[in-house]
């Protein structure tokens, strides 16, 4: 199993998202329903992006940078 962070470009934001899978492609599927189960309305998404993979072992885990205040 692999932890991955994944960057989604939306019509009107950025958000992002950790989810845990088997493989790359399943790692995208659950993004989409993990987007639709989120809002209300499924989103537009401009992009859709792999940014890190790691393999799931206890104590992983990932930064989410929002920028600077």
């Amino acid at each position: 199993m692999f932890m991955y962070k994944m960057e989604i470009e939306l019509s009107d934001q950025l958000v992002y998202l950790i989810v845990v899978a088997d493989s790359d492609e399943k790692a995208f599927d659950y993004a989409e329903s993990n987007l639709a189960k989120h809002f209300i309305a499924t989103p537009e998404v401009k992009q859709l992006s792999m940014i890190e993979k790691k393999r799931l072992d206890k104590g992983n885990g990932y930064i989410i940078e929002t920028g600077k205040l």
